[in-house]
């Protein structure tokens, strides 16, 4: 029975780096019910305040990373607050309109219309802005991946 409870914990993990390329599923809550499923399959008591603390920290910064990478990937490239707010609802919109390409293709155009319409920039200009969406999106999958990755390897160093 023990391997089925392994393989349940680390189907959450897994998923939880599936959200870094679908946002639309919540990985940072998936990683931490994976803490949550080991101490209520095995037991809490590996996870003291310490544990609790950098792992909560590293929540804050997963959550800080996305939207950084995604302000500092438009704002390099030029873009403005529409420019970041179109690239943001393209990233959820995307997957659904065009499966696997869209997470890509989602954010550039969000960031172009925004920059297009509601700025009245030129084509060449909101286009720049798009490339600037999809540089954040793919820093952001990075440093949010070696984040959790961070997680997983301290969790089994508490554990194990």
């Amino acid at each position: 029975m023990e391997l089925v409870y392994w393989l349940i914990i680390l189907l959450f993990f897994l998923v939880s780096f599936v959200g870094l390329i679908y946002p639309i599923i919540p990985g940072v809550l998936f990683l931490v019910g994976g803490f949550i499923v080991y101490g209520l399959l095995f037991s809490f008591e590996p996870f003291n305040w310490l544990f609790w603390s950098i792992q909560s920290l590293f929540v804050l910064l997963l959550f800080g990373a996305d939207y950084l990478a995604n302000l500092f990937g438009v704002k390099k490239f030029g873009g403005s607050k529409a420019g970041i707010w179109g690239s943001s609802i393209g990233l959820l919109v995307g997957p659904f309109i065009i499966p696997i390409l869209g997470i890509i293709v989602g954010p550039f155009i969000g960031a172009v219309i925004a920059e297009l319409l509601i700025n009245k920039r030129g084509l060449n200009e909101s286009l720049k802005v798009g490339v600037g969406s999809v540089v954040g999106f793919i820093s952001s999958v990075i440093t949010k991946g070696l984040i959790q990755l961070f997680m997983i390897v301290y969790f089994f160093l508490v554990v194990l």
